[in-house]
């Protein structure tokens, strides 16, 4: 690949990820901070497809999958909580 758009994609997504953080450390709710580390696991697992893009391999393809995996449902298990949660403070009104 042509290292001009590597270092591209490698600014873009450390912009991406540093946004993040600002938001899991100011996020006013739970919520927020779960959405923005998800965007954390997204840009790590986009980072590793752009390694692997660069380098021409796929040894990292399984660690993307789990790591996309690992996302996918602690961001799952979260909403389920979250509604439940606030089924229960409905509940109570």
């Amino acid at each position: 690949m042509n290292p001009v758009v590597i270092a591209l994609c490698v600014g873009m997504l450390t912009v991406a990820a540093l946004c993040a953080l600002l938001r899991v450390a100011k996020g006013p709710t739970m919520l927020d901070r779960v959405v923005a580390l998800d965007v954390v696991v997204a840009t790590v697992v986009i980072g590793l497809c752009v390694e692997a893009a660069a380098n021409r391999h796929a040894t990292t393809l399984p660690v993307i999958v789990v790591l996309a995996l690992v996302g996918f449902v602690g961001s799952v298990s979260v909403a389920r909580y979250a509604a439940k949660e606030s089924d229960e403070e409905r509940g109570r009104r």
